[in-house]
């Protein structure tokens, strides 16, 4: 079998199988892209995908690095709480 027959003229995805997605970006972890982007790769345009991979490294510094886990997030939305009241 020739690997020349399924080569494509298109903009390859940017997932690197690291596909946990933020809890607060909402943004996958490895690719950056959100969960609509990522279903809808494959039947979007060239140009619609293009416009994507340009957006991509200015959303790099969404994702916090989380510290603490569930314990610190149930922390930081009490304080919350508490400056809303």
């Amino acid at each position: 079998m020739r690997d020349d027959i399924w080569k494509r003229d298109e903009i390859a995805s940017p997932c690197v199988k690291l596909c946990v997605v933020h809890p607060e970006a909402r943004l996958c972890t490895g690719c950056l892209r959100t969960i609509d982007e990522i279903a809808g790769w494959s039947k979007m345009s060239q140009d619609d995908r293009l416009e994507i991979m340009a957006t991509l490294p200015d959303r790099r510094p969404q994702l916090v690095k989380r510290r603490g886990g569930r314990a610190a997030r149930l922390a930081r939305a009490a304080k919350a709480d508490l400056t809303n009241d």
